[in-house]
């Protein structure tokens, strides 16, 4: 990625994530659409109860394991492939510690989490049963995502997807042998993602250790580097909190949400699977831009970096002009995949969140864009500062709308949190941009 026209770069790297992105999401919404048609409303507001404490796990993990591979690219960028594979094993070595922990942690701590986020009494064993299952599996989805960053911080986007697909193909499998032949209920939905992600990382591993040859490791590449690791835990951990303190404010929305009733929160649920499905594309783009800039800067190729920006900003931009006239218009008919019942008053309420959120869809990839390039840039602690402003402006929105318990308040929540951590970044990167153009 530090040559050719940045723009084409961009978007060869951004198309196979992008298909990736789309299909993690019918990856993570096959429990949703399995759930409500096969068990019931309840069974799917009760997965999409714990839908936001679920983005809290894969949110830690996935800024954690981003931050990690972002040395792992400037190495890459740098031709320095020995300290390549260094940042591999610390990387691997550091998620088994993380994951054990948080693995433990969610035995204690999950059934009072619930309770705190005013979760319905109709629905709380379903959720529990299968959140909990979900964080206790947690190795799974840390292998899972850490090897796929791995390769694309090499570049290479395209065999992480087939994984992907692989791991989707084989969850829709297990989903149905387990709820539909073993009656397993939500644990079933559970139990197959982790199976499917655990199945997926074996064999991204396999794949790593037998076509990757810049990636095969000796001995000396085991060596634990406490350096190396504290550099990583440096750029790794503010990621992570980012992701957590967002993932916190979107707790208090559902929390803002639950109360309002198991219904209301099967609808929003299929609301926002259908939005995260619409925008997938910005957080491709995303992701593409935070190893173009990771690669850009191990290259000191500062000026390609702010051309790189502007061709993403051109093409995100037309982007989400089409997503929102989906959202706006068509949207809301996805709901039929996942409601067992589509009443027309849960459309409806399907359509306000959507319609809510079409309009700000341009800070949406305002955030991707520029936290994507300050963390691939090695500024992964400022990031965590738009995080607390995504906090701020959910917590607020969600405050007033628990207080006036207001559907509308609860769908302007995600809204209200684009728009100050978008600004925030925006401000954050030309300071960057201003300060690189000084020290080259």
């Amino acid at each position: 990625m530090t040559s050719g026209k940045p723009s084409s770069v961009l978007i060869r790297f951004a198309i196979p994530v992008f298909l990736g992105n789309i299909f993690q999401h019918f990856y993570n919404i096959t429990d949703a659409v399995i759930v409500g048609r096969f068990i019931g409303n309840e069974a799917l507001a009760a997965v999409g109860s714990v839908g936001n404490v679920m983005f809290l796990l894969n949110g830690f993990l996935s800024g954690m394991t981003t931050g990690f591979t972002v040395l792992t690219a400037q190495f890459f960028g740098a031709r320095d492939y020995a300290g390549m594979r260094r940042t591999a094993t610390s990387a691997g070595i550091l998620c088994l510690l993380l994951t054990v922990t948080i693995s433990v942690a969610s035995i204690f701590f999950m059934e009072p989490l619930l309770r705190l986020m005013n979760t319905p009494e109709d629905i709380f064993q379903y959720a529990y049963e299968y959140i909990i299952v979900i964080y206790v599996g947690a190795f799974a989805h840390t292998a899972y995502i850490l090897l796929g960053n791995i390769l694309r911080a090499m570049g290479n986007s395209r065999v992480p997807l087939y994984f992907l697909i692989s791991a989707m193909v084989m969850n829709i499998i297990l989903d149905l042998l387990f709820i539909l032949v073993f009656k397993m209920g939500t644990r079933g939905a559970a139990v197959a993602t982790v199976m499917a992600q655990g199945i997926s990382a074996a064999l991204c591993l396999l794949y790593i250790i037998r076509k990757v040859p810049l990636m095969r490791l000796t001995r000396a590449d085991w060596r634990f580097d406490s350096h190396m690791a504290g550099k990583q835990l440096s750029l790794g951990f503010p990621m992570a909190l980012q992701f957590s303190v967002t993932a916190f404010g979107t707790i208090l929305v559902q929390s803002a949400l639950n109360i309002l009733g198991s219904a209301t929160v099967a609808a929003y649920t299929a609301a926002v699977k259908i939005e995260q499905m619409i925008t997938q594309g910005t957080l491709a783009l995303g992701v593409a831009v935070n190893n173009y800039c990771a690669q850009n800067k191990g290259a000191k190729q500062y000026a390609r970096i702010r051309s790189g920006m502007r061709s993403a900003l051109a093409v995100g931009m037309v982007y989400v002009v089409v997503s929102g006239l989906i959202m706006w218009t068509v949207g809301k008919y996805g709901a039929y995949l996942f409601l067992s019942e589509s009443t027309p008053s849960l459309l409806e309420l399907a359509e306000i969140y959507l319609r809510c959120n079409a309009l700000f869809l341009p800070f949406l990839l305002g955030i991707d864009l520029f936290r994507s390039s300050i963390e691939g840039m090695g500024y992964g602690f400022l990031s965590l500062f738009s995080g607390i402003a995504e906090l701020i402006g959910r917590g607020v929105t969600a405050y007033f709308a628990a207080e006036y318990e207001s559907y509308f308040g609860v769908c302007m929540a995600g809204p209200a949190a684009w728009v100050l951590a978008s600004v925030l970044l925006v401000v954050m990167y030309l300071r960057i941009m201003r300060k690189t153009d000084a020290v080259s």
